[in-house]
């Protein structure tokens, strides 16, 4: 498999307005919110709605941008040969429209959680991080450069204001 030389990727933290977030359990990183890469001629919003979709089966529509980061750390895929390249990641916050909760080729569970637990569920520490960021959240963008492997370490972090 060969990637670009940089992944574009967008994370969804899908409120239900029950003080609800949905979260998926993916077969190979644990309990995460949805969201993926950003595929060739695919706009960033248009990406994140069918990533949401194809690993929850929840439709959304895209409110606002809580946080960009960087994983500028390089790192071998799942199959341990193959290098990925560093990462673009936005984050928004999404509002369910329609569908059912389901499970995806890439996850086995997906489920509404109360926003005050969702920390209970991912063990991530990137996902944390930037779970943490959105929880902290106060009109201006959050903005982390981190590497994620060998270990997790956080490099740089500032805020992206008016």
């Amino acid at each position: 498999m060969s990637f670009p030389t940089h992944i574009v990727a967008a994370g969804g933290f899908v409120e239900d307005g029950e003080g609800n977030i949905l979260l998926v359990k993916t077969r190979d990183g644990g309990w995460v919110y949805p969201g993926g890469q950003v595929e060739v001629g695919e706009n960033l919003m248009d990406a994140l709605v069918r990533e949401v979709k194809e690993e929850s089966g929840i439709d959304t529509k895209v409110s606002y941008l809580v946080g960009i980061y960087s994983n500028t750390g390089i790192f071998k895929w799942y199959d341990g040969v193959t290098d990925v390249p560093t990462q673009v990641i936005f984050d928004f916050v999404c509002k369910p429209v329609g569908g059912e909760l389901a499970v995806s080729e890439e996850t086995t569970e997906s489920r509404w959680v109360a926003k005050d637990k969702v920390l209970d569920f991912i063990e991530h520490p990137a996902i944390r991080t930037r779970y943490q960021a959105y929880l902290d959240f106060n009109g201006e963008i959050n903005y982390k450069e981190y590497v994620t492997k060998p270990e997790f370490q956080l490099k740089h972090e500032t805020y992206i204001s008016k």
